[in-house]
């Protein structure tokens, strides 16, 4: 029989000493990382494509609009309508960026390595809300800001007009602070729902496209009520209801809503709750 040769080596192993930053740290850490996924910052060019096409066109427009009252002296578009404008762009934008944070850690099983962490499941589930709702505050804030400063320079009321402007530009920062809150909320959740960023990108395309034609099939065959209600059913008529309610009717008339904004206010208001709701139930089932 061979004698035993097997020893014990000492490796020098010296237990971790070193500052332990917590659960804190740990989600501003994936709240940031996230944000900067969400623009394609840290990656390859491949991933910088479709968010800063999208970023380009949101600029461009804000361009001709400071471009056209800097020439004209007058405003081609309020700060509302430039958001109500760019609805379908930030919608390809979620499309793109939702997959992009929580699609992609379910299809590698990222998950565990999180979840082994002080992070608990709730904590990762709101830092990518988070994430992605300053990415699209980022994403309408910023150009309306630019939008802003250049009327600033144009109007020839010193103080007072620049406070009328900026009076003007609240509306405008409100709605896309909803965008934000309802369109992240549902774009994430639907995103939770598949690893595959294909079929997530499609699936939160259709929620927003498909509820569109049966909004205006209730409006045309449903009774006055109906007809007011109707626009509740797509996510994009129902911010502009709520903000058609809390700002007043644009120029140009606005959705028939009648004196029902209030409903949609509770719809906003629910649909963002039970979104949320949702995404949090979401990550304390799934598979870790």
């Amino acid at each position: 029989m061979a004698p035993q040769t097997s020893v014990i080596h000492d490796i020098g192993y010296q237990r971790y000493t070193g500052p332990r930053l917590g659960r804190w740290y740990a989600n501003r850490s994936l709240y940031e990382h996230s944000v900067r996924a969400a623009f394609g910052i840290g990656r390859g060019a491949k991933a910088k494509i479709f968010p800063w096409m999208i970023i380009g066109i949101v600029l461009l427009v804000a361009v001709v609009v400071i471009a056209y009252r800097s020439i004209s002296g007058q405003t081609l578009m309020s700060y509302r309508a430039y958001v109500d404008g760019l609805s379908y762009p930030v919608m390809l934008f979620l499309a793109i960026v939702a997959p992009e944070l929580v699609s992609r850690d379910l299809r590698d099983r990222t998950l565990p390595l999180y979840f082994s962490r002080p992070l608990s499941r709730t904590d990762y589930a709101l830092a990518k809300f988070g994430a992605i709702g300053t990415a699209v505050i980022i994403l309408l804030a910023v150009p309306q800001l630019l939008i802003y400063i250049g009327a600033v320079f144009t109007r020839t009321d010193g103080f007072s007009g620049a406070w009328d402007e900026l009076g003007d530009l609240g509306p405008g920062l409100a709605a896309a602070l909803i965008r934000a809150l309802i369109l992240g909320s549902i774009s994430l959740l639907v995103a939770s729902l598949s690893g595959r960023r294909a079929f997530a990108a499609a699936f939160i395309v259709g929620v927003f496209l498909i509820t569109s034609p049966i909004a205006a099939i209730l409006a045309t065959l449903g009774n006055d009520t109906i007809q007011h209600l109707a626009f509740l059913v797509n996510p994009m008529f129902l911010m502009m209801g709520v903000e058609q309610w809390m700002f007043g009717a644009p120029e140009n008339g606005g959705m028939p809503i009648g004196n029902l904004g209030w409903a949609y206010g509770v719809g906003a208001v629910v649909l963002f709750g039970g979104s949320l709701l949702l995404l949090l139930q979401r990550y304390r089932k799934v598979a870790a």
